[in-house]
């Protein structure tokens, strides 16, 4: 049997991607080394937010299957990667994923297929790495006998507006040809295809989206250190700016960044050209600094409103309230919430958390929201989801401190 695209890398990128080319009615298969993974997607059952069990279940109903073996990557006409690539010790993409999944496409690639890299990561790395390890794996050669191409992921966990149908897809190909083909397979279900002059423009407009957020997100951060000192309400601030029509976008200060983009995504940038050119990218390290600084500003910020009360932080009990890196999702990868409870703890704060998401984390979990919130020394509103009544929670706590702008009440405490 003959597959429409084999997509491999089974996470919070690929299997939204699978369910969209699914219902779309393309033929697809899914990937994945880690055999528990294929296992729990083959027994309809979900393991990312975006997804549920229903929806796994509708997938496998329309023909999607899930495997591990790689020799059936073969059978499809297109292959899309969308591997993780966290940050390496040097700053730059971790490419192991990258390459295991290339190598298991090269030595199963046949003449006429697509390769699509979606994975982040520096430009070049289509041209300079996936192409080639292909050419040598397989005897074929990009451009000529395969087609091979970038486009990058742009899923958003939690969004309810924008998701793999009507999120823009950016696409760039290794020759006008490829450029073509590529277009082509995304058409198919995706409602608007962008095209790029090649797989680098691709790569780096992925690090832009990302880096143009990270830049003024640590702007705000900043503004909200010297905002507090003089007595300026940064979000009131924040309101009246975005009254006007334009040239002005909206970003929010918090207790740092969190995810696998904003916080990771720019170091792939800065660290390509200092690799390639010999000098820093400026802005996005001043970025990377100021932002990375914010849980432990939090959790001075915590440390002098007990202070202010004559209490030291130093065994008073602190209550976290949601520790995922945004809102209404369970995914907690490079949250804020954990080096803020890394700093508060090393300052003997007591600490318990409750996240209505997450069932196991570093601290100890409560289940008695208002309960513990009303004998907390502190409430600490790190991530506001929506079952968080934040003014009333306010109300009821000793202290409250809104890392997130959301309250209204004299009762809290705002960054």
């Amino acid at each position: 049997m003959s597959f429409d695209v084999v997509i491999l890398g089974l996470g919070y990128v690929g299997l939204p991607l699978a369910q969209q080319a699914t219902r779309a009615g393309l033929r697809v298969l899914g990937f994945d080394v880690n055999a528990g993974v294929v296992a729990v997607l083959g027994a309809g059952r979900s393991h990312v937010d975006d997804l549920s069990d229903a929806d796994v279940a509708e997938m496998l109903a329309g023909g999607f299957e899930t495997i591990t073996d790689e020799t059936r990557i073969a059978t499809a006409d297109t292959a899309v990667i969308c591997v993780p690539t966290p940050l390496s010790e040097g700053d730059g993409p971790d490419l192991r994923a990258v390459i295991g999944a290339t190598e298991a496409v090269g030595r199963n690639l046949r003449t006429g297929m697509l390769v699509v890299l979606e994975s982040t990561t520096y430009p070049g790395t289509t041209d300079d790495v996936v192409g080639p390890l292909l050419e040598k794996l397989s005897g074929l050669k990009a451009g000529v006998d395969f087609h091979l191409a970038f486009s990058p992921e742009r899923i958003d966990p939690g969004n309810e507006k924008f998701g793999a149908h009507n999120t823009p897809k950016v696409v760039g190909g290794s020759t006008p040809a490829c450029t073509d083909r590529v277009a082509e397979f995304y058409g198919r279900f995706v409602e608007t295809v962008v095209r790029t002059r090649g797989t680098r423009e691709a790569e780096t407009a992925k690090l832009l989206e990302n880096t143009y957020r990270h830049v003024n997100i640590a702007l705000v951060n900043e503004m909200a250190r010297f905002c507090h000192e003089l007595d300026i309400d940064l979000w009131d601030v924040i309101h009246a700016a975005s009254t006007k029509p334009f040239g002005f976008q909206a970003f929010y200060p918090g207790p740092g960044v969190g995810g696998h983009c904003i916080p990771i995504d720019p170091n792939y940038l800065s660290h390509n050209v200092r690799t390639k050119l010999g000098y820093p990218f400026r802005f996005v390290e001043l970025a990377q600094e100021i932002n990375a600084t914010m849980p432990a500003y939090v959790a001075r910020r915590a440390q002098n409103l007990l202070n202010a009360d004559g209490q030291a932080l130093h065994g008073a009990r602190v209550l976290l309230l949601g520790v995922t890196y945004k809102p209404n999702i369970a995914d907690q990868r490079e949250s804020p919430a954990t080096p803020l409870a890394r700093h508060l703890a090393s300052l003997g704060a007591q600490l318990t958390y409750h996240d209505p998401y997450v069932e196991e984390w570093a601290v100890p979990r409560t289940d008695d929201l208002e309960g513990a919130a009303a004998a907390a020394d502190l409430v600490i509103l790190v991530t506001h989801h929506r079952d968080y009544d934040a003014d009333h929670l306010a109300g009821i706590s000793k202290r409250f401190f809104d890392t997130r702008g959301v309250t209204s009440t004299r009762e809290a405490h705002r960054l």
